[in-house]
């Protein structure tokens, strides 16, 4: 847990952001793309741990805040549709005591005496998919998922193949204009006939669509661009709210939720109304204790403030409603057997020991396979093929293992591989690094594809028309394997001319674009390689220090016998403040320094390094720069970069004479903000820093271009 006591207002910055974008990527996973990666608990830790930080540095609080977002903006092809009313989240609960505090909270903000009543409503949080159902005079007119709360997909003629949605309401007292709110979801049991229905249908088993667990399939057969597809689907639908509406029928949450039923929507047998805080965890536990037994998957039960004039009084935080909170159930969990440990290897190299469990059901799902993320994870759980496990599902995603039962067996323990399972060369973990990595890079067959994707893309050589398509089809017919065999591909021309996509135009095109770099920019060669910490940045600045592609090479030798010489028993930090000193380049550390190393000390890619300087001669590296407006001037880039990356935009300060910096200090001269700008942009408003858009930062660049 990070200590907020000792935590730098930078350090504090830096997190926030790198949280705000694995919150918004797990955002799109689950809320658009229906894959999600981690599980609710993770998740939810993410979001605790953003929650702490904003109330520790509430100065750094940033424009995309998880708190400020809602779900995911819709990519899909479905017609995009504006909520009338937004569609909002939940605010979490995990212990008794987060509902007491919000029972307690309740109280406070509307001023009632520690023991008045707080009635509340109780009823299943079902996994499904959010939707909203816009009923005119009666008759379904718009069905729309949630979204980003904003805005929704339309997906009104895939809810009307839904038997639980009525097309019109019946029944006393319908208001002209009302929005019922609720999930759509999979039954267990529909879940797994759709499952064994896909594979019976495949043509090749091996390769039949089968869904991870019912919320995705609910989600996936819901957002189809063909109603059919959803027609043939079990979905159904549980009603726990509403949005827009032109009167209400009742003046409590249960009254309203009441009259919904009588309109002929399905709403929980479960929802009830109570008084007590004793009364309301007692429901909890009858829920947690059925939910095995009810015939779709929960995940909590949400709590709400009965009176509805005391839900407008207590109102909406940024993307929740004072008035609510969903209480979260602990993970499922089962045992099994851990019958084999397997090292599978990432396109970067990381090492990922993955579990093979004798398959078992939990939360209605068959697990025959769990991460066990890294070597330290291992080592804390003391597993071993053979032992005895509890496997979590924690909110139905990826599974994980998390008690080891037999683990005072008397076995021996089990040993990390010390060599890539793929290509033989040597696993390395860096310090305070919790994953090894295959140093094989660049002739790894687990890396090869990203390698060589990076090798030609855009930042680094950026060989036009040989995009991801043509390498995967170079791969497969096994004419590339690695940098060097891009520019022997002319051998091949023959074959090539007359494949599918492939003419005699596009041929010459593409060898005459690899022709072209036979003598790369070094820096950008230096880079294309892969080199783990080697970024476009820090490769310019070395070559900026040490001129050539062997200068670089003769500094990684140095490094190498700096370590075998470094006296027995010296700190990791005092040699790594030796190796700094001696690369003797601003920003770049000891890290860089170690995975130099690391690299040429692996002799594949000694000998690939060589085979490649066969083909290409990159010149000495040498910066040249045009004289401009922010000529010695320092500038910090910040936020959203639309029509560039941050390592262009700082290649071109360099270019036009300017210093690139990573953060905002009384020596920045300009900050150039882009969409999403937070710290750095208050920061440089507090200092009275100028601050120009991405549109100026581009007319300054074309300024110095033509004026060349």
């Amino acid at each position: 847990m990070i200590d907020l006591k000792t935590l730098s207002d930078a350090d504090a910055a830096n997190r926030l952001m790198r949280l705000a974008r694995e919150v918004a990527k797990h955002n799109r996973l689950y809320h658009d793309a229906d894959a999600p990666e981690i599980t609710d608990a993770a998740y939810d830790a993410l979001i605790a741990e953003n929650n702490a930080l904003e109330a520790a540095f509430p100065h750094l609080v940033r424009a995309d805040s998880p708190n400020a977002q809602v779900g995911a903006a819709p990519t899909s092809a479905l017609k995009k549709v504006a909520h009338a009313q937004r569609m909002m989240s939940l605010d979490n609960g995990f212990a008794d005591s987060d509902i007491a505090e919000f029972v307690a909270r309740v109280r406070r903000f509307l001023a009632l005496p520690e023991d008045a009543p707080v009635a509340l409503t109780a009823e299943p949080k079902i996994d499904g998919l959010s939707c909203s159902l816009r009923y005119e005079k009666g008759e379904l007119v718009l069905a729309a998922t949630r979204g980003d709360g904003a805005t929704g997909e339309d997906v009104t003629a895939n809810v009307r193949t839904i038997a639980d949605i009525p097309d019109r309401l019946t029944g006393e007292a319908v208001p002209d204009l009302f929005e019922v709110r609720g999930e759509v979801y999979m039954a267990k049991a529909d879940f797994t006939a759709l499952n064994a229905r896909l594979l019976a249908e495949a043509d090749e088993p091996d390769k039949a669509r089968q869904f991870a667990n019912p919320r995705n399939a609910a989600a996936g057969s819901l957002r189809q661009k063909d109603a059919s597809v959803t027609a043939s689907r079990p979905l159904r639908f549980l009603a726990h709210g509403w949005g827009a509406h032109s009167d209400l029928p009742a003046d409590t949450q249960l009254g309203v939720m009441q009259a919904i039923a009588a309109w002929g929507l399905p709403v929980s047998d479960m929802l009830v109304r109570v008084e007590t805080l004793d009364a309301l965890l007692a429901h909890y536990r009858g829920i947690e204790r059925a939910r095995a037994d009810l015939p779709f998957d929960i995940d909590g039960v949400v709590y709400k403030v009965d009176r509805l004039d005391w839900q407008q009084r207590l109102g909406f935080v940024a993307k929740a409603p004072r008035w609510a909170i969903a209480h979260k159930f602990p993970a499922e969990r089962a045992q099994t057997t851990l019958e084999a440990i397997d090292i599978q290897v990432g396109r970067t190299g990381k090492l990922t020991p993955v579990g093979r469990l004798t398959p078992v059901t939990v939360g209605g799902v068959v697990v025959s396979n769990v991460t066990l993320h890294n070597a330290d994870e291992i080592a804390r759980l003391g597993v071993r093929p053979g032992d005895r496990v509890v496997v979590q599902r924690a909110g139905d995603v990826i599974p994980q293992v998390v008690e080891n039962i037999s683990r005072d067996e008397a076995r021996a323990p089990y040993i990390f591989l010390a060599q890539c399972p793929i290509c033989q060369s040597e696993a390395v973990r860096e310090e305070g690094e919790v994953d090894y990595r295959c140093t094989g890079g660049l002739i790894c067959p687990a890396q090869r594809f990203e390698r060589l994707r990076h090798f030609v893309s855009r930042v680094a050589l950026d060989i036009e028309g040989l995009g991801e398509k043509s390498i995967q089809e170079f791969l497969d017919l096994g004419w590339i394997t690695e940098p060097v065999d891009i520019f022997r591909l002319k051998r091949h021309r023959a074959a090539l001319v007359g494949r599918e996509g492939w003419k005699e135009k596009s041929v010459d095109n593409l060898f005459a674009a690899i022709e072209a770099k036979r003598a790369p920019d070094a820096a950008r060669l230096l880079f294309g390689l892969g080199i783990r910490h080697v970024g476009a940045v820090t490769a310019r600045d070395l070559l900026k220090r040490y001129t050539t592609l062997e200068g670089v090479r003769a500094l990684a030798q140095e490094i190498m016998a700096l370590r075998a010489a470094a006296p027995e028993g010296e700190t990791q930090a005092k040699r790594d403040k030796a190796i700094a000193e001696h690369i003797g380049v601003e920003n770049v550390g000891a890290a860089v320094g170690h995975a130099l190393a690391d690299f040429f000390h692996e002799p594949h890619n000694v000998t690939a390094w060589e085979d490649l300087l066969t083909e290409v001669s990159p010149p000495p590296y040498v910066v040249e720069t045009t004289a401009s407006a922010v000529t010695g001037k320092t500038i910090v880039f910040t936020g959203k970069l639309e029509t560039m990356s941050r390592d262009e935009a700082k290649a071109q300060a360099e270019r036009l004479g300017a210093k690139a910096a990573g953060s905002v200090s009384a020596k920045t001269d300009l900050v150039v903000a882009g969409p999403g700008a937070g710290s750095k942009l208050k920061q440089a408003s507090a200092l009275g820093i100028e601050v120009i858009s991405e549109e100026a930062w581009a007319e300054i660049v074309r300024a110095a271009v033509s004026s060349e």
